[in-house]
């Protein structure tokens, strides 16, 4: 076992420190301390809470030692790295816990995601749910002997000879691609030593809440090439109200998926035959018009002319716009008489190609291009999802063409716009996030400014928050991202807005200026749902399949009791009709107690039972989708019912 670990000093000394709390007062020590010292000199409960310290910025473990004046926050699992922290020590705690049952397992990565983390180990056979059981029992006990977890620094080979001596190859391996300058960090629990760069909770003790989840494969590194290897999945919090919030979020999740509700309400179905395209059905199709037609009328309404490009285009243009040279490993490609095209991923090119037909003048900008256009993207097989993550897909695509004078006017519409329509939808929460440059990029620095000063004024202007996610704009671009969130609070990210000053010029657009100059114009990139599959996955998801009345493949079924009413029922069906309405007849000779229960199950918004009562009448008994009576009415007055549900 590595020894005692030493602390890692911050910085070097002074006589007296001083430490600066995020509140602005400062407390003075007569020599250095551990930030540990500092939370305890706070107050006892602080120093109890205390998962790790942020020192000028940096987080460090509560064991760090302060030598000369700094900030500091002490960080507890109230704050959002404090909960990270959780979840990376619970990491090692389950690989603390599989070494113990299993001791012949090797242990390789562990990292922490979304909600959670996973640790892929390499062991001779499958964990079984039985196997996730006893590990999670034994990281319980690991808690409860409250091991102190220490930090040791080696030397690259130091460290990699000590993982090869315990026959913990994968670790080793790690160690040996690291550059030989950078310092190796160990952590010790007990008798387990993992690499890590940390920070750690400062003892196994901290960890109370958390639970594993499910088994699946992961290729070594990432690599397909590499062995398989298992991946255990966790989740972890600070606190169990949390955890049990998540977990109930997770089971309502599990009841919305939508690929089972696309299999029980008929709306679609993936195969291998197509590997993430989609196969959509009758009543999936109806779905997608619906959205589809809504967006063309925004398009119509908003100024902006719809146009349709071709699917494949040549190698060059692709050359030319930096999408060859930057995007080219996501891009299906094809060959005839010996040139060399791509199927599009994205619909950009093809309408600076439309722009470029015939000159323009500056008073013909903004000039806005609608597109739904097909695009096809040569995503890995392991993250194919559902319609969440396809190849091939639809956006509702836009492009403005403007000069910079009319950017923030247009990011500022388009933000309005962009509301009104999830509202729309149902949905009423938006996040917004300002994606900044990437590292890999084309265009001056200089220009990137521009476009990135343009989006975060005109979200100011727009008078909603933000936050700002460094280095994840497109490599021509910085863009808002707006996620919406649903109904259990999951979070999806749909439309963007980016501003473009380079593939305009790429492709030769240009207006003429005022000054009867030629000006190449800004290029505006707009989404309102994006993917149109994942839109409309999302949808299902959020409404559970019970769409809203404008939105559901089918409104209204009408139902007969017996043979004597379908004449009646089917008159009914096709009244409705006329007036609008998507509606079928079940007019089988079936019990009506198992017609009823099975378009229950559809979700249809309304059934119309209908039988010599209603017959007679000339009315019709009415069901809502949530099992409501609300007993004989009119035909009439139900269209009018309908039509004021619709449009609401």
């Amino acid at each position: 076992m590595v020894g005692v670990v030493g602390s890692s000093p911050i910085a070097p000394t002074n006589t007296f420190v001083k430490i600066t709390l995020p509140d602005g007062s400062v407390k003075e020590f007569p020599g250095p301390l551990t930030v540990a010292e500092v939370a305890l000199s706070i107050g006892a409960g602080l120093a109890r809470a205390a998962l790790a310290g942020k020192v000028n910025g940096k987080l460090v473990d509560t064991s760090t030692l302060i030598e000369a004046d700094a900030e500091l926050a002490i960080v507890t699992e109230k704050n959002p790295e404090g909960v990270e922290i959780l979840r990376h020590s619970t990491a090692h705690l389950l690989a603390h816990a599989v070494k113990e049952l299993f001791p012949e397992a090797q242990v390789t990565i562990g990292p922490v995601i979304e909600n959670g983390f996973y640790y892929d180990f390499a062991y001779k056979r499958p964990f079984t749910p039985e196997d996730l059981v006893a590990i999670e029992k034994r990281m319980g006990e690991l808690v409860k002997k409250d091991f102190a977890v220490t930090r040791k620094v080696l030397p690259r080979d130091e460290a990699a000879a000590f993982f090869e001596s315990v026959g913990e190859k994968y670790k080793a391996e790690l160690i040996r691609a690291i550059p030989v300058a950078d310092p190796i960090s160990l952590y010790a629990q007990g008798d387990f030593i993992d690499l890590c760069r940390g920070p750690h909770a400062p003892s196994t003790g901290k960890l109370k809440v958390f639970k594993l989840m499910r088994v699946a494969g992961a290729y070594w590194r990432g690599d397909s090439k590499n062995e398989m290897l298992q991946r255990i999945y966790g989740t972890a919090w600070g606190r169990k109200e949390d955890q049990d919030a998540y977990l109930k979020m997770l089971e309502e999740s599990d009841k919305r998926d939508h690929r089972k509700l696309g299999r029980s309400l008929d709306l679609f179905h993936m195969q291998e035959t197509a590997p993430g395209l989609v196969f959509w059905h009758p009543k999936g199709w109806v779905l997608w018009q619906c959205v589809e037609q809504y967006l063309r009328r925004v398009y119509r309404d908003n100024g902006y002319a719809e146009v349709r490009c071709p699917q494949i285009l040549d190698k060059s243009l692709w050359e030319r716009t930096g999408h060859w040279a930057n995007y080219r490993e996501n891009m299906f490609t094809t060959e005839s008489e010996k040139r060399d095209y791509a199927v599009k991923p994205m619909n950009c090119p093809g309408h600076i190609l439309v722009f470029n037909q015939g000159i323009k003048s500056y008073r013909d900008l903004p000039y806005r291009l609608g597109e739904f256009g097909a695009c096809h993207r040569n995503e890995p097989s392991g993250a194919l999802h559902g319609l969440m993550r396809v190849r091939g897909f639809t956006q509702d695509d836009g492009h403005i063409f403007c000069t910079e004078n009319q950017i923030l006017d247009e990011c500022v519409a388009y933000t309005t716009l962009l509301q009104k329509v999830y509202r729309d939808f149902g949905f009423n929460d938006i996040v917004y996030k300002v994606a900044t440059r990437p590292d890999k990029r084309i265009g001056a620095d200089e220009v990137w400014d521009k476009a990135e000063s343009a989006l975060l004024e005109a979200l100011k202007r727009s008078g909603v928050e933000f936050v700002i996610s460094p280095g994840e704009g497109a490599f021509y671009g910085p863009k808002i991202e707006y996620s919406l969130k649903d109904a259990i609070g999951r979070l999806w990210q749909c439309g963007t807005m980016q501003v473009d000053f380079s593939m305009p010029g790429l492709l030769g657009a240009e207006y003429v200026g005022e000054d009867n100059a030629r000006h190449t114009p800004v290029m505006l990139h707009r989404a309102i749902v994006g993917s149109m599959e994942r839109f409309i996955g999302i949808l299902i998801e959020n409404f559970g399949g019970a769409f809203p009345l404008w939105l559901a493949p089918e409104q209204v079924v009408v139902i007969n009791v017996s043979e004597a009413q379908a004449e009646y029922a089917e008159s009914i069906a096709a009244r409705l009709r006329q007036a609008g309405f998507r509606v079928s007849a079940d007019l089988r000779n079936e019990k009506i107690s198992y017609k009823i229960r099975e378009h229950s199950l559809q979700k249809l918004p309304y059934q119309l039972v209908v039988g010599d009562k209603e017959k007679q009448a000339g009315s019709v008994a009415v069901r809502t989708r949530s099992g409501e009576d609300l007993g004989a009415m009119a035909l009439e007055a139900f269209i009018e019912r309908l039509g004021n549900e619709a449009r609401a």
